[in-house]
């Protein structure tokens, strides 16, 4: 590894990716000095259907991260069949890497509040750490965990550590990682500009936008989740 001896794993759907979630993976990089793998997901159990194929998200993704150091895509649950669960992903990688080395997954504020909808949840902590992305405005505290996710509360009270010792362990820790600024992109929102005709180019990578356009991805108004759509049960940022 490039930068160090720890490893994060960013997995979502990235349909398509932006400039928030490059955001997020760089600020990981930076303050965790770690490598990022992006992990395209194949068929996501918490979510509709994607609107681009799994081929084409993950072109854009390679497209995205093309000459970033420290950045690159990981295209395992692609080959997968069946759900994309966070738990398989790690126990792969784990069986893999080896006991011994550092592995993190990184999850939103949002999805730490819901983490005991994960699938086989409690097993994440075996296999690797947490690594919670914390937007400005959005803190997790464990006042807020206590009220609102008792049952997470309690897994993760005596697991906090800094971010900095995570390369000093295999797994089993839980780590926040602040943003500097807030960030106007979402997935959604993005496909719902592009259908609509409305300005939408500047939230992704010049590469990225000229896949889109040569392909004509996203241009159904029919293809874009209503803005009500159901929370997810393992949401990813």
């Amino acid at each position: 590894m490039s930068h160090g001896t720890l490893r994060i794993c960013y997995g979502g759907t990235f349909d398509p990716v932006h400039n928030g979630h490059l955001a997020i993976a760089r600020a990981a990089r930076d303050q965790l000095q770690a490598d990022v793998a992006l992990l395209p997901a194949h068929d996501p159990p918490h979510k509709a259907a994607t609107r681009a194929d799994a081929g084409q998200r993950a072109a854009m993704l390679a497209l995205a991260v093309d000459g970033e150091t420290g950045l690159s895509v990981d295209r395992r649950e692609l080959a997968r069949s069946g759900p994309s669960y966070t738990v398989d992903t790690l126990a792969e990688l784990r069986d893999e890497l080896g006991e011994r080395a550092s592995i993190a997954w990184l999850i939103g504020a949002d999805s730490l509040l819901q983490l005991d909808t994960w699938h086989d949840w409690r097993r994440l902590f075996a296999l690797a750490h947490l690594v919670v992305v914390q937007r400005p405005g959005a803190d997790i505290d464990a006042d807020r965990l206590r009220a609102q996710a008792p049952r997470v509360h309690a897994e993760v009270a005596a697991r906090w550590q800094p971010a900095d010792a995570l390369h000093a362990s295999a797994s089993g820790g839980i780590a926040l990682l602040p943003l500097p600024g807030l960030r106007p992109e979402s997935s959604t929102a993005l496909r719902r500009r592009i259908a609509a005709g409305e300005p939408w180019r500047d939230w992704v990578p010049p590469r990225v936008a000229d896949y889109i356009d040569r392909h004509g991805l996203y241009r159904d108004p029919a293809a874009i989740l209503p803005p009500n759509s159901p929370s997810p049960a393992e949401p990813r940022p």
